[in-house]
């Protein structure tokens, strides 16, 4: 499933609310594990353009 929620991930990424709504779906599919390496890979791919977002969905999700 982390490779799938990567692939919708990259492909939504030009429209923020489309990212941020997946982002938050992808929580509800992926184990804590999952979560953790989506956060590191997150944040290296898409911390220039939607840091904000970012942080607040990982912030509340305490991952």
């Amino acid at each position: 499933m982390l490779e799938y929620v990567k692939t919708i991930l990259l492909k939504v990424s030009f429209d923020k609310m489309l990212f941020e709504k997946e982002l938050r779906k992808a929580f509800k599919v992926l184990i804590p594990e999952e979560l953790k390496q989506l956060k590191q890979w997150c944040y290296e791919k898409f911390s220039e353009m939607y840091l904000y977002v970012l942080n607040k969905v990982f912030s509340r999700a305490q991952v």
